[in-house]
């Protein structure tokens, strides 16, 4: 989403890191290449405005104009600033309370409510041990009614039974019982959205609010809508006095303008991040890593984060132990391309390394997706028996396998030649250490 932010605002840096000293002259300058580039990503107005006369006020510090590094200071205090305009310290959601403790979700239509409302349920189960309670309050949408029931069923979580035809206030006090009943410990409530803001729909959502007194009012806004989505946020704020705010669509390819918006003119925390459409595709919000991947330098603790989720730590020794056997099989690296995909596509992954935009004109992910996609179809289109043990593909058996798999016997060849490459490689790290890998290894699969 932050993509030409990102690339204009390293121009800027660059230009800055030629200049050798940092005056008044230039960082006034570097400034106004910054504002015209926020502007572009539709940054409203007033928080451009605030976000530059913070900067200047610090980049014109006795501490950057004397440093031996003054562009790398000045791209901490960009960074810093950009924190602080996402909200500072990242915040939990607090679910302190006696049980159960209710979230209502609110937001317009088409605003992704209802499968946010399923991804942070989700999250809650898997995260932090708590037993979510669906309830679809939506009875203008039956359609949305019977999303939230299937996507319960998946999730395998307990769901409120809603009829279109009961009252809203009605449905959410009934699912509260029904919800200590079955010893739920959270109540998820997807509202009602319209086109836009009416006083019909605030009034409604504000009986609730009385009706089952909510630990957090959490607006879910679209950020492929820009300033519209700061506004809407905004009105529902004034009705409702919300607790957080839900970024839907952070993946889409929307400037990135109300992400960096919403917060400062709110004045309420962004709690998550959507970052797909699958169940799993929910972040926790931490401001200074979306900063840091704004200005290009990469958030390793989410890429971290993302392969603690996926991996099994008995599955992680169980591969160390045929690692050191030497018996790692082509059904082992089937299993591990398997738990990669799991963790995002290519590019999303590469996003979280510093330092690789830079190489972006020099990387086709496309053909990095479809690369990985062979490998996987090769393997697949090959006997249990041949996976464990590759050794005994003779020519026959690499055709049929090129055929099976849609590629070419050369591609077989080539992925066989890799993978012994490769295992060779993990018997150097076991007899000599890393160390003596180190300038001499070619990474696998190119």
């Amino acid at each position: 989403m932050f993509e030409a932010l990102t690339d204009k605002l390293e121009l800027t840096f660059k230009k800055l890191r030629g200049q050798g000293k940092i005056s008044e002259t230039n960082i006034d300058e570097a400034l106004r290449e910054v504002r015209i580039s926020l502007l572009e990503a539709d940054v409203h107005f007033k928080v451009v405005k605030s976000f530059l006369e913070s900067v200047r006020a610090k980049a014109l510090g006795q501490e950057v104009l004397h440093s031996l590094t003054p562009d790398q200071q000045f791209i901490k205090i960009v960074r810093d600033e950009l924190t602080s305009l996402l909200g500072g310290e990242h915040q939990d959601l607090d679910l302190k309370g006696a049980p159960p403790v209710v979230i209502m979700l609110v937001g317009l239509q088409g605003s992704g409510k209802t499968t946010t409302l399923a991804k942070l349920a989700l999250f809650l189960k898997k995260e932090k041990k708590r037993s979510p309670y669906l309830v679809p309050a939506d009875i203008y949408r039956p359609a949305a009614i019977e999303q939230l029931k299937v996507l319960a069923r998946e999730l395998k979580l307990p769901v409120y039974d809603s009829n279109p035809e009961t009252a809203p206030l009605v449905i959410c006090k009934k699912s509260l019982d029904e919800a200590k009943k079955q010893l739920c410990d959270t109540v998820l409530i997807d509202t009602a959205g319209r086109l836009h803001i009416d006083q019909e729909l605030m009034q409604e959502l504000g009986a609730i609010k009385e009706g089952v007194h909510p630990k957090h009012i959490l607006f879910t806004a679209d950020a492929m809508t820009g300033q519209d989505a700061v506004k809407q946020a905004q009105g529902f704020n004034e009705w409702l006095d919300l607790t957080g705010i839900v970024l839907t669509k952070l993946d889409g390819d929307a400037r990135g303008g109300a992400a960096l918006s919403i917060r400062e003119m709110v004045g309420k925390p962004i709690f998550f991040a959507g970052i797909g459409e699958k169940v799993e595709a929910l972040e926790v919000f931490y401001p200074d890593r979306l900063a840091s991947r704004i200005l290009g330098m990469g958030d390793v603790l989410s890429l971290i984060e993302k392969a603690q989720q996926v991996y099994d730590q008995k599955e992680v020794q169980r591969l160390e132990k045929l690692t050191k056997k030497n018996q790692f099989s082509l059904e082992d690296f089937q299993a591990q391309l398997r738990q990669i995909k799991k963790m995002g596509s290519v590019g999303e992954l590469l996003e979280l390394i510093p330092g690789v935009r830079k190489l972006a004109p020099q990387a086709d992910l496309s053909q990095a997706e479809g690369e990985l996609k062979r490998v996987e179809a090769i393997i697949n289109s090959m006997t249990v028996q041949e996976r464990r043990n590759p050794t005994i593909l003779n020519g026959s058996r690499r055709r049929r396998i090129a055929g099976g798999s849609g590629t070419t016997v050369t591609e077989v060849n080539r992925l066989m030649k890799q993978f012994m490459e490769m295992k060779k490689m993990m018997q150097r790290v076991n007899k000599l250490g890393p160390r003596a890998l180190f300038g001499r290894v070619r990474t696998p699969f190119h």
